[in-house]
């Protein structure tokens, strides 16, 4: 009997409890976190089956902080379910992991008051999205995207502070009825071949980083200047048709949990 199969007995005794945990997850080949129609790979879908297993057959939901889209990865995703049976978080995290495929792991499983939810109580989000600048590389590429032209980082930093602050990013996001959404910074950097651009805010739109990326990627380049992009926030439209960096240079790096210090506007809905 494998320990996953011996950690389902019992584990429908006592009342629910609920718990977090962050996860990672190579997402190349999930049609996203969030769970869709029968038949789909989602990250959220692995989750809840690994939990099941360990619940007596007994479908659990496992929400999520952020639900990133098809491609898209995660170092720092948090969730929470809730969970009756008799094992304790280190052996709930062993036995999840031993029910998971290999391209999503759960760490820090922790108990958590029963009202606890990860998208509700994040204090803001931060996505990295990486861009490699050295010969061709098939490992280094699977989570990052390659660029051969040279890029000004410089200049793409520039342009980033536009992004700081709060405003409305209807320019560089899906339709939403509350567009407003508060950057705390935007951060480009270079070391060797890679470059870097690290995203945190509150929240997100939907397409928002990678739509952002992409302006930045074209000051880079050259084919746009730096006031393109400002002036692109201002007009509310989709900006530069809508152009939006491949997913697979994404990642969920790190959700903050506590209390923020005022509601935000919506949730975070990165694609």
């Amino acid at each position: 009997m494998g320990a996953a199969r011996r950690m389902t007995i019992g584990a429908r005794e006592g009342a629910p409890r609920r718990y977090r945990a962050r996860v990672e997850y190579d997402g190349t080949e999930f049609a996203g976190f969030q769970a869709q129609r029968p038949g789909i790979r989602t990250v959220q879908g692995a989750l809840e089956a690994a939990l099941a297993t360990l619940s007596g057959g007994e479908r659990q939901a496992v929400d999520g902080a952020g639900r990133t889209d098809a491609g898209v990865h995660a170092t720092g995703q948090v969730i929470a379910f809730s969970y009756a049976g008799r094992l304790s978080a280190d052996e709930l995290a062993d036995g999840l992991n031993g029910c998971l495929p290999p391209d999503v792991a759960v760490r820090d499983v922790r108990q958590v008051p029963p009202r606890f939810h990860p998208r509700h109580d994040a204090r803001y989000r931060e996505y990295r999205y990486t861009v490699w600048q050295g010969p061709r590389s098939p490992l280094r590429e699977r989570t990052a995207l390659r660029v051969r032209r040279p890029l000004d980082v410089e200049a793409m930093a520039r342009a980033a502070t536009v992004f700081e602050g709060r405003h409305d990013f209807s320019a560089f996001g899906g339709a939403d009825p509350q567009p407003v959404r508060d950057v705390h910074r935007v951060r480009v950097r270079r070391q060797g071949s890679l470059v870097t651009i690290d995203v945190r805010a509150t929240a997100f739109l939907r397409g928002m980083v990678r739509r952002m990326v992409a302006a930045l990627l074209a000051v880079g380049a050259g084919t746009i200047d730096e006031t393109a992009v400002a002036e692109a926030l201002e007009q509310r439209r989709p900006a530069f048709a809508g152009a939006a960096a491949p997913a697979k240079g994404l990642c969920l790096r790190r959700v903050a949990l506590g209390r923020r210090r005022r509601p935000s506007n919506g949730e975070d809905e990165e694609r």
